[in-house]
Protein backbone atom coordinates (compact mmCIF):
# COMPACT_ATOMS: atom_id res chain seq x y z
CA UNK A 1 0.00 0.00 0.00
CA UNK A 2 1.16 3.45 -0.80
CA UNK A 3 1.31 5.80 1.81
CA UNK A 4 0.57 9.21 0.23
CA UNK A 5 2.22 12.29 2.57
CA UNK A 6 -0.74 14.76 2.87
CA UNK A 7 -0.06 18.04 1.43
CA UNK A 8 -0.26 20.95 3.90
CA UNK A 9 -1.94 24.33 2.63
CA UNK A 10 -0.11 25.63 -0.42
CA UNK A 11 1.40 22.13 -1.28
CA UNK A 12 0.48 19.70 -4.17
CA UNK A 13 0.64 15.63 -4.14
CA UNK A 14 1.73 13.80 -6.97
CA UNK A 15 -1.24 11.17 -6.02
CA UNK A 16 -3.39 13.75 -7.11
CA UNK A 17 -1.99 14.46 -10.28
CA UNK A 18 -3.91 12.62 -13.21
CA UNK A 19 -3.44 9.99 -15.88
CA UNK A 20 -3.08 10.50 -18.30
CA UNK A 21 -0.71 13.51 -17.29
CA UNK A 22 -2.44 16.87 -17.20
CA UNK A 23 -0.30 19.45 -19.12
CA UNK A 24 -0.54 22.76 -17.75
CA UNK A 25 1.29 26.68 -18.86
CA UNK A 26 2.91 27.99 -16.17
CA UNK A 27 4.43 31.55 -15.42
CA UNK A 28 7.23 31.43 -12.54
CA UNK A 29 10.59 32.01 -13.13
CA UNK A 30 13.08 29.00 -13.83
CA UNK A 31 16.66 29.20 -14.47
CA UNK A 32 18.99 26.36 -14.90
CA UNK A 33 22.91 26.58 -14.35
CA UNK A 34 25.39 24.41 -16.19
CA UNK A 35 29.20 25.02 -15.99
CA UNK A 36 28.96 27.79 -13.79
CA UNK A 37 26.72 29.92 -16.25
CA UNK A 38 23.27 30.31 -16.74
CA UNK A 39 22.06 28.68 -19.76
CA UNK A 40 18.56 28.88 -19.52
CA UNK A 41 16.20 32.18 -17.89
CA UNK A 42 12.70 32.15 -18.66
CA UNK A 43 8.97 32.71 -16.73
CA UNK A 44 7.42 30.61 -19.91
CA UNK A 45 7.39 27.00 -19.52
CA UNK A 46 4.75 24.05 -19.51
CA UNK A 47 4.33 21.75 -16.53
CA UNK A 48 3.22 18.37 -16.88
CA UNK A 49 1.63 16.31 -14.33
CA UNK A 50 1.24 12.76 -13.72
CA UNK A 51 -0.07 10.39 -10.88
CA UNK A 52 2.77 9.41 -8.94
CA UNK A 53 5.60 11.96 -10.39
CA UNK A 54 7.15 15.48 -9.62
CA UNK A 55 6.08 17.98 -12.36
CA UNK A 56 8.70 17.84 -15.75
CA UNK A 57 9.26 21.35 -16.62
CA UNK A 58 9.17 22.25 -21.02
CA UNK A 59 11.16 24.89 -21.71
CA UNK A 60 11.17 26.84 -24.70
CA UNK A 61 14.04 25.82 -26.95
CA UNK A 62 14.56 29.49 -27.65
CA UNK A 63 15.05 30.53 -24.26
CA UNK A 64 18.35 28.45 -23.99
CA UNK A 65 21.74 29.80 -24.40
CA UNK A 66 22.60 29.85 -28.03
CA UNK A 67 24.24 26.44 -29.20
CA UNK A 68 24.16 24.16 -25.48
CA UNK A 69 21.36 21.68 -26.69
CA UNK A 70 23.70 19.63 -29.58
CA UNK A 71 20.54 17.03 -30.28
CA UNK A 72 21.70 13.09 -30.34
CA UNK A 73 20.74 10.11 -32.00
CA UNK A 74 18.73 8.75 -28.60
CA UNK A 75 15.07 8.39 -28.85
CA UNK A 76 12.33 6.90 -26.01
CA UNK A 77 8.91 6.20 -26.25
CA UNK A 78 5.75 7.78 -23.87
CA UNK A 79 2.84 6.69 -24.21
CA UNK A 80 0.74 9.86 -23.62
CA UNK A 81 3.43 12.34 -25.56
CA UNK A 82 5.25 10.05 -28.12
CA UNK A 83 8.50 9.82 -29.37
CA UNK A 84 11.12 11.91 -27.53
CA UNK A 85 14.50 13.10 -28.58
CA UNK A 86 17.15 13.73 -26.46
CA UNK A 87 19.93 16.44 -26.25
CA UNK A 88 23.66 16.71 -25.31
CA UNK A 89 23.95 20.02 -23.09
CA UNK A 90 27.35 21.19 -24.14
CA UNK A 91 29.29 24.50 -22.77
CA UNK A 92 32.87 25.45 -22.86
CA UNK A 93 34.16 21.74 -23.42
CA UNK A 94 31.77 20.24 -20.72
CA UNK A 95 29.40 17.53 -21.89
CA UNK A 96 26.46 16.05 -20.83
CA UNK A 97 25.45 13.57 -22.59
CA UNK A 98 21.34 12.81 -22.90
CA UNK A 99 20.80 15.73 -20.79
CA UNK A 100 17.56 16.92 -21.77
CA UNK A 101 14.68 15.34 -24.54
CA UNK A 102 11.63 16.90 -25.99
CA UNK A 103 9.00 15.80 -28.33
CA UNK A 104 9.48 17.04 -32.28
CA UNK A 105 5.78 15.73 -32.99
CA UNK A 106 3.93 15.15 -29.55
CA UNK A 107 0.86 14.02 -29.21
CA UNK A 108 -2.29 16.03 -30.28
CA UNK A 109 -3.01 16.44 -26.84
CA UNK A 110 0.26 17.76 -26.14
CA UNK A 111 0.85 19.31 -29.01
CA UNK A 112 2.02 23.20 -26.71
CA UNK A 113 5.31 21.32 -25.93
CA UNK A 114 6.46 21.15 -29.33
CA UNK A 115 9.99 23.05 -29.08
CA UNK A 116 10.17 22.54 -25.86
CA UNK A 117 12.60 21.02 -23.83
CA UNK A 118 12.75 19.39 -20.46
CA UNK A 119 16.41 19.08 -18.33
CA UNK A 120 17.43 16.17 -15.87
CA UNK A 121 18.18 18.04 -12.84
CA UNK A 122 20.23 15.87 -11.90
CA UNK A 123 22.72 16.29 -14.56
CA UNK A 124 23.03 20.28 -13.68
CA UNK A 125 24.90 22.29 -11.69
CA UNK A 126 21.52 23.72 -10.74
CA UNK A 127 18.26 24.23 -11.10
CA UNK A 128 15.49 27.03 -9.99
CA UNK A 129 12.10 28.04 -9.60
CA UNK A 130 11.69 31.26 -8.28
CA UNK A 131 14.98 31.51 -6.24
CA UNK A 132 14.31 27.90 -4.68
CA UNK A 133 16.65 25.05 -5.78
CA UNK A 134 15.06 21.58 -7.17
CA UNK A 135 15.69 18.40 -5.80
CA UNK A 136 15.86 16.19 -8.50
CA UNK A 137 13.80 13.34 -8.86
CA UNK A 138 15.68 10.05 -7.25
CA UNK A 139 15.63 7.04 -10.73
CA UNK A 140 17.98 6.83 -13.45
CA UNK A 141 14.86 7.54 -15.87
CA UNK A 142 12.52 10.11 -14.13
CA UNK A 143 13.20 13.86 -14.45
CA UNK A 144 10.76 15.46 -12.15
CA UNK A 145 12.28 18.55 -10.27
CA UNK A 146 10.90 18.29 -6.62
CA UNK A 147 10.39 21.48 -4.32
CA UNK A 148 8.49 21.86 -1.37
CA UNK A 149 5.20 22.71 -2.61
CA UNK A 150 5.31 18.87 -4.06
CA UNK A 151 4.78 15.96 -2.08
CA UNK A 152 5.11 12.30 -2.56
CA UNK A 153 6.08 9.77 -2.01
CA UNK A 154 7.53 9.99 -5.83
CA UNK A 155 8.01 6.74 -8.28
CA UNK A 156 12.11 6.60 -8.67
CA UNK A 157 12.22 6.22 -4.44
CA UNK A 158 13.61 3.11 -3.67
CA UNK A 159 11.28 1.69 -0.61
CA UNK A 160 8.83 4.28 -0.78
CA UNK A 161 5.84 3.32 -2.21
CA UNK A 162 4.94 0.60 1.16
CA UNK A 163 6.01 -2.23 -0.64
Amino acid sequence: MIRKVKPDPGQESVWDYPRPPAIEQYSKHIRIVFNETIILDTNHSFRILETSHPPSYYLPKSSFKKGVLIKTAKTSFCEFKGRAHYYNIVLDNQIVKDAAWGYDSPNHRYGAIKNHICVYAKLMEACFINHERVTPQPGGFYGGWITKNVVGPFKGVPNSWGW
